[in-house]
């Protein structure tokens, strides 16, 4: 009998061995052979020359490194504050009991995020393409301009139009968290406080958005591990060339230049490993950040 239910017991290991196996030989493996890989110079052709740390030294000093870090974060930071916001501002009306026709409105603002970052990012391209972009023909045709314009040569506008390419996908998703959020508040405390004399004003401020930090900090975590990978949108919007002055590159594009179209692995593995500890650093000061604010409130 007690045999039988060690067996039983042992039993549930089989259930779940398949998804360890899995995790190891398609996860952790090549996690740590990308570590390997990033101690290493290799072109992907001969074997790996252990170098030690010197990719790391390299990328704290190099220029262009840097320069798409700071690009990234300045696209995300333009992107995601007003997504946030008005994402927010969507989900409080939507979630109005006496709205009509607010499911058909969840789904029209939730449709850009079922189309794939590549298809926006092209078709944001040939919107703004200098000569036969519908944007150019458009603003000609009502005589703003004389000529096309080539946006392209424009380092600050092309930054923001990937920014407001972040902002239209994924505003939609951003909106049904906090939907889902809102709905699991109590109307009570509404009640109470509208009792007690607090106008709307009052209670969003004073009731709705504490109640809400927790999914706040998801947003800002999970927008936060989103946009340091950034790739498709810039990609697509400047054919791979990171707009003038590489004002559009972005980590992840330096990082797949380098590796895939540069040959240089073991440096594309180092910089990959640079992009996790940032975000791995940036979400723990995101969440102590908003932690220490709950308990100060």
């Amino acid at each position: 009998m007690f045999a039988k239910r060690i067996n039983k017991g042992n039993s549930g290991y089989f259930f779940i061995a398949p998804f360890f196996i899995i995790f190891l030989l398609f996860g952790l493996y090549p996690i740590l052979y990308s570590f390997y890989l990033s101690l290493t110079n290799w072109d992907g052709l001969n074997d790996p020359e252990f170098i030690g740390l010197a990719n790391y030294a390299r990328a704290v000093i190099d220029p262009l490194f840097l320069q798409s870090l700071f690009n990234t974060f300045f696209i995300w930071t333009v992107s995601v504050i007003p997504q946030l916001t008005i994402s927010l501002i969507l989900a409080v009306i939507l979630t109005n009991k006496f709205l009509k026709g607010k499911d058909f409105f969840r789904a029209v603002y939730f449709f850009p995020n079922i189309v794939t970052a590549a298809s926006l990012g092209l078709l944001v391209s040939l919107m703004f393409d200098w000569q036969t972009g519908s944007v150019n023909q458009l603003l000609m045709a009502i005589g703003i301009f004389d000529s096309p314009y080539d946006w392209n040569n424009n380092a600050l506008f092309m930054q923001m139009l990937v920014s407001a390419i972040l902002f239209f996908q994924y505003f939609g998703y951003s909106m049904l968290i906090y939907i889902a959020g809102l709905q699991g508040i109590s109307p009570e405390y509404a009640e109470a406080a509208r009792v007690d004399g607090a106008s709307k004003v009052q209670i969003f401020f004073k009731i709705t958005v504490p109640l809400l930090k927790p999914i706040i900090l998801f947003q800002i975590i999970t927008s936060l591990i989103g946009g340091v990978q950034i790739f498709d949108q810039p990609y697509m919007l400047t054919a791979g060339s990171g707009s003038p002055d590489h004002a559009t590159l972005t980590s992840v594009m330096y990082l797949y230049r380098t590796a895939f179209e540069q040959g240089r692995f073991g440096y594309g593995a180092t910089i990959a490993f640079c992009l996790f500890l940032v975000i791995v650093t940036l979400s723990i000061v995101s969440y102590v950040v908003t932690r220490n604010r709950s308990k100060i409130s």
